[in-house]
This record gives structure tokens, sequence and C-alpha cells, in this order.
């Protein structure tokens, strides 16, 4: 499968520059503990200092392991892909939250599909900035349609294959996010498939990331909103220990 040409450290770089708010507090919350040991007592200034250290240790390994997901792993070159090049003109839909870096890899890998892309972000719902941030730093891919997770503007059985790429997360509430499945589900042809790329709230994810782990769902969440949307899982499988894959089909489908 082709893939798209990222530049060095892309991956790692945008994390910190979307997300810069919370390496700020981090150096500062480091430097006041390092400032407090030095008027401290003993057993005051051990305490400062690993504190500090625990910090300063939490934020480099989250970014260490960003950068080998994002920037050193085989995570865009989408070679899993292949298994889905039995349609010979797909009709493809790709949703996002905002921030779209897939569109462009699926249209080059995928060149005779029909491709929709759609975005459901919504500032009033969805309002981390670092949202804000990347959408301002990435223009949309032309012909992106701005949605709400109540509808899919498509025909009903018409999707042969429908990605949600570290997407489906950004809608925290449980039962909009079944209702959204189920929208995709009504769009999706009976030997179609949907393909969700997520973190998972695991321990892999809770060493990388410490409680920004809560950010993320656990499996036993994503299958439970699979079966209510009427999903089964294919297959599923890991892009490092840090990202799951889940191939999706509707209940009782067909195989293409």
């Amino acid at each position: 499968m082709e893939t798209v040409m990222r530049k060095s450290y892309q991956g790692v770089f945008n994390i910190i520059r979307f997300n810069w708010h919370f390496y700020v507090i981090a150096a500062t919350f480091v430097t006041t503990l390092f400032a407090a040991a030095l008027v401290m007592g003993e057993s005051m200034f051990w305490l400062c200092i690993s504190f500090a250290i625990g910090i300063f240790a939490s934020a480099s390994i989250s970014l260490l392991v960003s950068y080998y997901i994002y920037d050193r792993s085989d995570l865009y070159d989408f070679n899993w892909l292949q298994q889905f090049n039995k349609w010979e003109t797909p009709n493809i839909v790709n949703i996002h939250a905002g921030f779209d870096e897939t569109s462009s890899i699926l249209k080059k890998n995928f060149p005779t599909a029909t491709l929709h892309v759609f975005d459901f972000y919504d500032p009033e719902k969805h309002t981390e900035i670092s949202i804000e941030r990347a959408r301002k730093a990435y223009p949309p891919f032309k012909g992106t349609v701005k949605i709400t997770t109540r509808t899919l503007p498509i025909a009903t059985s018409s999707a042969d294959l429908t990605f949600n790429i570290f997407a489906l997360h950004e809608i925290r509430d449980g039962n909009e996010r079944v209702e959204f499945l189920k929208e995709q589900v009504a769009r999706l042809e009976n030997a179609g498939r949907i393909v969700v790329v997520e973190h998972l709230r695991d321990t892999p994810n809770f060493l990388a990331y410490n409680v920004g782990f809560f950010h993320f769902f656990s499996e036993r969440e994503w299958i439970r909103n699979f079966r209510n949307a009427g999903l089964q899982i294919e297959r599923t499988f890991k892009i490092t220990a840090f990202i799951s894959v889940f191939i999706l089909k509707k209940l009782n489908g067909n195989t293409p």
C-alpha cells in the first residue's frame, strides 16, 4: 500500500504543539518543587526532589512513547489496509473529530474509491484546546463535510468501508457514541466493514500516559458499545502495545 510521507518527529512535535499548556504546567511544578527543596529541611528536601523527578519522568516517558508510536512505528504505513483491496471501487467514509491526518492516506491507498470525509467536531461539546489548535494548524481535507453525531449524510446501505481513526473517544457520552455507531451501521452495505482505531484504557497506556489514560475507554467498554450498536468484531489487532484496531461487521452481515 502507498503511504503519505510524514516529516521526522511530526507526531511528537504535534503533541507538544497542541498540548503545550500541559508541559508548561509540568515545568512550573518541577521548577517550584526544586526551588522549595532548597529552602526545606532534609526530609522535605527529598520529598520535593522525588515529586519533581516523578513529574519530569512522567512527561518524558509520555513523549518518548508518543515518538515511538507516531514517528517510529508502522502506524501510518497502513499496510493492514491491504485486506480491503477486495473492493475495486469502494465507497469509503472517513470520520474524524476535527483533526484529520488520515484522509490523504486513504485517498492514496484507494485511488479509485469514492471518499466521503465527515467532521463531527462541535466546539460546544468537544472543548479540548488541543483540537482547536490542531484545526488552526491543519486545513481540512478538500470536500470535508461538517456533521453532528446524529446523522451521516450518505445513502442507507451504501458504504463499503467506514473509518473512525482516533475519533470516537472524543464522544464522551456512551449513549451518544452508540447512537452514532448505529448511524454508521445503517449506512453500511451488508458486506461492508467499520474500522475503529483507538488507544485503550489499559496497562500499557497507563504506564505511558499516567492519568491521561482516563481519556481513553477500556476494551470492555468498546465491546459493549459495538454490541449495542449491532456490530460484531471480525478481527482485532495491535499496532504497538498502545494502539488497538477493531475490524467490525454487522451482526449476521455478509462476508465480502
